[in-house]
């Protein structure tokens, strides 16, 4: 279970340490963040697939079941493209755009559908303000507009905690690399059993999500109403309903999870 930017493997707190089918789960921190090293090199999501293909290969892993939300949605794409998807059963893909910013190349209408979140001078000018002398103001900020409406106190507390470990100069070059990328084109070559989880009160729109769902041959779609979880963290706000979704679909049939008709 791979994390977001600025984030930690404790995001994945009620998926490793709750009461759970036998399964064994593995998370990290990213270089740079939580109790991770924080050297001054290697800030590319490239680089992340390579550290993350070195602890498979440390653990002796030879299959295993994939998940990543975020920024770690796209940790695991570029793994794909790179090393390809031979070692991966099922693969879970939690609330990340298919391209976080909005270059000129792109079509008003592929802008939308690949969830966009900023165009380029938005995303300089945020880089530009998380390096400076009031970055930790910003990015406070930044993710708190992950949440729509107020969250919970307490589980805003641990996130705005859990964000204070990745330092600027890990960070800002790391967020740029991130959202320069564009996954479009790895999508359809990903050819396990997906399903792509959205939430309708994230700032990651859900039509992104059916985008992504709908580029993945036969992958399935479930958006979380607000009614269920309402940001970013659907697996923080309601650990027993992502849990169930997600345990459902990792504990399903193969044949099941390869028919490309049988959608969430």
């Amino acid at each position: 279970m791979l994390h977001g930017w600025g984030q930690t493997q404790e995001m994945f707190r009620h998926q490793t340490r709750e009461p759970a089918p036998a399964r064994r789960v593995i998370t990290l921190d990213f270089r740079g963040h939580g109790l991770s090293d924080k050297p001054r090199h290697g800030y590319r999501i490239a680089r992340l697939a390579a550290d993350a293909l070195n602890l498979v290969d440390d653990l002796g892993l030879d299959r295993f079941d994939a998940l990543g939300w975020s920024m770690g949605a796209s940790v695991w794409w570029s793994f794909f493209d790179q090393y390809g998807t031979g070692r991966v059963r099922r693969f879970v893909a939690v609330d990340q755009p298919a391209a976080v910013a909005a270059v000129p190349w792109m079509s008003a209408e592929e802008q939308r559908q690949s969830g966009a979140i900023f165009d380029v001078a938005g995303l300089v000018a945020l880089g530009a303000d998380l390096a400076g002398p009031d970055g930790d103001r910003v990015r406070h900020d930044f993710v708190r507009g992950m949440f729509s409406g107020e969250p919970d106190p307490e589980l805003w507390s641990f996130v705005a905690e859990q964000i204070r470990s990745t330092p600027a100069h890990a960070g800002v070059p790391l967020l740029f690399d991130h959202c320069a990328q564009d996954w479009r084109d790895v999508l359809p070559r990903i050819d396990v059993p997906t399903l792509v989880i959205g939430c309708d009160g994230s700032h990651v729109h859900p039509r992104s999500q059916r985008f992504v769902a709908e580029r993945i041959p036969g992958a399935r779609l479930h958006v979380f109403p607000t009614s269920v979880a309402n940001s970013h963290f659907p697996f923080l706000e309601n650990p027993s309903a992502f849990n169930g979704v997600l345990g459902a679909f990792l504990d399903e049939e193969k044949g099941a999870a390869d028919d490309p008709n049988n959608r969430v």
